[in-house]
């Protein structure tokens, strides 16, 4: 099952969600932030943007704030281990390719 992290009011109202979706086993750690048919998504080990469209900069700077503030950070990654254990964010998988 998907998660969904809880934004605050005013980017929920703007129809913005943050989520960690099904099935993403083979991807590198990440969240994805939605708006409607755009989506964005940010690796969870390395912090950046991991397409170039759409826009990065079309992400309003409080949600990637708040996304980036240690607790929703770390809620964010433990949520992914949590579903996807062959995948943890904290693996060296990276650095062997």
């Amino acid at each position: 099952m998907a998660f969904n992290l809880r934004l605050p009011d005013a980017f929920r109202t703007a129809r913005w969600k943050v989520k960690i979706r099904d099935k993403e086993t083979r991807e590198p750690p990440h969240v994805t932030i939605i708006r409607g048919a755009d989506a964005w998504r940010i690796n969870l080990r390395t912090g950046e943007f991991m397409d170039k469209k759409p826009d990065p900069s079309d992400v309003p700077n409080g949600i990637i704030d708040f996304i980036e503030e240690e607790e929703t950070w770390q809620q964010l990654c433990e949520e992914w281990d949590g579903m996807y254990p062959t995948n943890p964010v904290s693996s060296d998988d990276e650095d062997e390719e």
